[in-house]
């Protein structure tokens, strides 16, 4: 009997044109126009574009400050510096992340302890978190991971007990919820990416906010010399004219513009987008061996808009096939998934044996007290060294199109139905999966 699998010669489950709904950014004409208003006027370097920008920005989230960068990287750079972190200082973060999360630390003089993840959340495990702390903690970073709004109130109620700042990293979850609260507005500053992958996509930039003044004008000073003379805490300016930090960290402005026409037209994409992605994982539910990443239904708690989306695998329900077998027949079928994530950043050697600035010693324990050593070996935190073999990516629908959504679902479901046939030929998952970065294009 000839295989219904398209890996073995049956035919694909995916059959039609998914069209754009895999494009994005959407650039429309209104996006294009506010460029060219940028380029033609000569205002690339300013900032008065900018500034409207933060103001929106800020308001969406009902936040005092927002502060644009050149890159997510930097606005996360300068929300370490807002909140003081300096040399012998260590942050909390979790494992599975963008490096971005946590290396501006380095350059601050600090260092980094990694944390587990929750195996559902994907995000920061709370229960892992408060037996890490020392006396030189000052931060946890909080990554709402893959759209995934991280558990934030256990999370602020450990940093409140030991006076420790949260930095929110919402760059996966632009518009998510927690519980009913926008991400990026629970700590006490956020930082986020908005580079032309993300879900808000606005070319290549960051943005940090804050309720916090002091915070604000740190980050100001940090890598904005052209806007010190606004500054008001007296300590600060009087070291106004020059970046304390030594970088120029400004959003050009042909991003600026872009951004304001996006987060105009965001709400309702990212509506569309989280119908489009629900109707997909609703279209699975029951199917043996895979789950969706998404909060339960009534939390009120949400996706945002499904950046890098994901799905868990569960090996154990279908014979232990491998992720990698599994993955390769849902190609087969016409249907772009890949296996892993973000690989364990405490496993990199970045993390144990670089030293970056010549110090003698791996700049991980670099500037900590003599005979300290925060270093993580592998088997520190098995969640996030086993994740590889049990998540994967799925297909990110821009559209809700349900003619098609319906086919790459059917077509995961096949193989699933009969995953039985590709146990004989399963090598099993590889020794090195994931990646450092997450942004795909088309297709995923």
């Amino acid at each position: 009997m000839a295989s219904k699998l398209a890996l073995f010669g049956g035919p694909k489950a995916v059959q039609s044109d998914p069209g754009k709904i895999f494009d994005w950014p959407i650039v429309t004409p209104e996006i294009e126009e506010a460029v060219l208003e940028v380029l033609r006027a000569g205002k690339m370097s300013g900032t008065d574009v900018t500034r409207q920008f933060e103001k929106e920005f800020a308001a969406w989230h009902g936040v005092r400050y927002a502060l644009a960068h050149n890159t997510g990287t930097a606005s996360l750079h300068a929300a370490m510096f807002g909140i003081g972190l300096g040399v012998g200082d260590e942050i909390i973060c979790p494992s599975i992340t963008y490096w971005a999360s946590c290396l501006p630390v380095y350059s601050l003089g600090g260092t980094v302890v990694f944390t587990d993840i929750d195996p559902e959340t994907l995000c920061i495990d709370p229960k892992d978190i408060e037996h890490r702390i020392t006396p030189r903690t000052k931060a946890i970073v909080v990554v709402h991971y893959l759209g995934y709004p991280a558990d934030m109130d256990p999370i602020m109620g450990i940093a409140r007990r030991h006076n420790l700042k949260v930095i929110e990293d919402p760059s996966h979850a632009h518009g998510g919820l927690y519980k009913g609260r926008l991400v990026g507005t629970i700590g006490d500053v956020a930082a986020f990416s908005l580079m032309s992958g993300k879900s808000l996509a606005c070319g290549e930039g960051g943005i940090t906010i804050t309720n916090d003044q002091r915070i604000y004008e740190r980050a100001v000073i940090f890598g904005h010399y052209e806007r010190t003379g606004e500054l008001t805490l007296e300590e600060l300016a009087a070291g106004r004219g020059l970046p304390w930090g030594g970088y120029k960290y400004r959003m050009h402005q042909l991003t600026s513009a872009m951004a304001r026409v996006q987060l105009k037209n965001y709400p309702t994409q990212m509506a569309e987008i989280d119908r489009a992605m629900n109707y997909f994982w609703d279209l699975l539910e029951g199917l043996p061996g895979v789950r969706p990443h998404r909060p339960p239904q009534g939390s009120g708690s949400t996706m945002g808009g499904w950046y890098a989306a994901h799905g868990h695998y569960r090996p154990e329900e279908i014979d232990k096939l491998s992720v990698h077998r599994f993955c390769q027949a849902v190609n087969a079928e016409g249907i772009p998934v890949s296996p892993g994530c973000n690989k364990a950043l405490h496993l990199h050697p970045l993390f144990n044996t670089i030293d970056v600035y010549r110090q003698g010693k791996p700049t991980r324990i670099a500037n900590l007290p003599e005979g300290v050593d925060i270093r993580q070996p592998l088997g520190s935190l098995p969640v996030s060294e086993g994740i590889q073999a049990r998540v994967f990516y799925i297909p990110w629908f821009k559209l809700y199109r349900p003619e098609i959504i319906k086919e790459y679902a059917e077509g995961i479901r096949k193989v699933i139905e009969n995953y039985k046939e590709l146990l004989p030929g399963d090598p099993g998952n590889p020794p090195d999966s994931g990646g450092w970065g997450l942004t795909r294009r088309r297709g995923g």
